[in-house]
């Protein structure tokens, strides 16, 4: 009877730790196969056709120089002030596409505040409408004014973020101009205010460390929603619309 009880207890145990080995497997083996929700939100392709109607005799304009085949279209996801998620769509050069692309990826992941990402096509490419309504966006095809330079968005290699929060000013013949004009109240850069770019803020640390200028930095006027590829760099790549 005794060697009865302790075969029993014998198999009890092994049952014990047999249901335990398993529990923990089922665990280890959930969290590897547990769904990533940015798996396939973060993509890059080229320009399709179904695209370019889309932005063709918008930001794409009748007389655009860049080639077509010189642009991205990026898909990403973005959090707003309030903690939603939503898609975003951004129209880049192809060359800083990989790194725009992990930017926005980054700041994602950090639950870091952009408003809008949206094509500034839906605002009829339109830069004073798209900045009023808090969009951040890149590719607007356009010349410097009275200049026959092509702007650095007009080649897809500026980036805008948070564009009501961080307005562009500068002070001509005494007069200042303020980008969009709904910006005056953020002027003041020593307020605290929702989705203000410093140089404490994410966002600005990880342009600048993937090669960028901002444009908050800039002693004659400020930009303080841009970014923008150095010169020297733009220079290699397109020497023909920086002469």
């Amino acid at each position: 009877m005794k060697k009865m009880v302790t075969l029993i207890l014998a198999v009890v145990l092994l049952l014990s730790i047999f249901c335990a080995v398993a529990e923990e497997s089922a665990g280890v083996a959930g969290s590897v196969l547990a769904p990533d929700p940015t798996e396939g939100a973060f993509y890059i392709t080229e320009i399709t056709d179904a695209i370019f109607e889309r932005i063709y005799g918008k930001s794409f304009k009748e007389d655009c120089t860049l080639p077509r085949e010189d642009l991205r279209y990026l898909h990403v996801l973005h959090v707003d002030l309030d903690g939603n998620v939503h898609e975003g769509e951004m129209i880049v050069n192809r060359h800083i596409a990989e790194d725009v692309l992990e930017i926005l990826k980054q700041l994602y992941e950090a639950d870091y505040p952009i408003e809008r990402i949206r094509l500034v096509d839906e605002y009829d490419a339109d830069d004073e409408a798209s900045m009023e309504d808090n969009n951040s966006s890149s590719f607007n095809f356009r010349f410097i004014s009275h200049t026959t330079r092509v702007s650095k968005h007009g080649l897809g290699l500026a980036v805008d973020i948070n564009t009501l929060y961080n307005p562009y000013t500068k002070v001509v013949d005494g007069e200042r101009i303020i980008e969009p004009v709904t910006g005056e109240p953020y002027l003041d850069r020593d307020a605290d205010f929702p989705y203000k770019i410093d140089e404490n803020d994410l966002c600005y640390h990880l342009f600048i460390e993937h090669g960028f200028e901002w444009g908050g930095a800039w002693e004659d006027r400020k930009d303080y929603q841009h970014f923008e590829i150095p010169d020297a760099m733009i220079a290699e790549w397109y020497p023909e619309d920086q002469a």
